[in-house]
């Protein structure tokens, strides 16, 4: 039974972009070869990581959704793994086909008003 997968990968910032894209390709090929179904690949572009990995500060993310196998997935990240232009990699079965929204914007909560004190006088006059 094919599940739906997502997985973020984040490469090395100083690859060009033939070497990322022959890297996307590579992954295709991974997925395609054990009878995977790719639906969105996407550069997000080189961002900040959150602590430095490997010494980097910076890294290329990029999103993989797919269709597959459990086995498929696990080969998918033995690869990630010995590729040395792969720093962080992360795979999630998702429950459904769901698109993440942006989160909601609430409104501030109306401000009450303050509760004035009241110095009570002091009794040891």
């Amino acid at each position: 039974m094919s599940r739906m997968y997502e997985t973020i990968y984040i490469v090395k910032p100083e690859l060009v972009d033939e070497e990322s894209k022959a890297l996307s390709t590579k992954v295709q090929e991974i997925i395609t070869s054990l009878k995977g179904d790719i639906k969105r690949l996407e550069d997000w572009g080189v961002r900040k990581l959150a602590y430095p990995i490997q010494k980097l500060a910076r890294g290329r993310y990029m999103y993989l959704r797919f269709d597959g196998e459990a086995t498929m997935v696990a080969e998918l990240e033995r690869r990630l793994r010995i590729d040395d232009r792969v720093i962080r990699y992360q795979t999630v079965k998702l429950e459904k086909d769901v698109t993440p929204a942006a989160p909601a914007v609430q409104a501030p909560a109306p401000a009450e008003p303050a509760a004035e004190a009241v110095a009570a006088p002091a009794e040891n006059e």
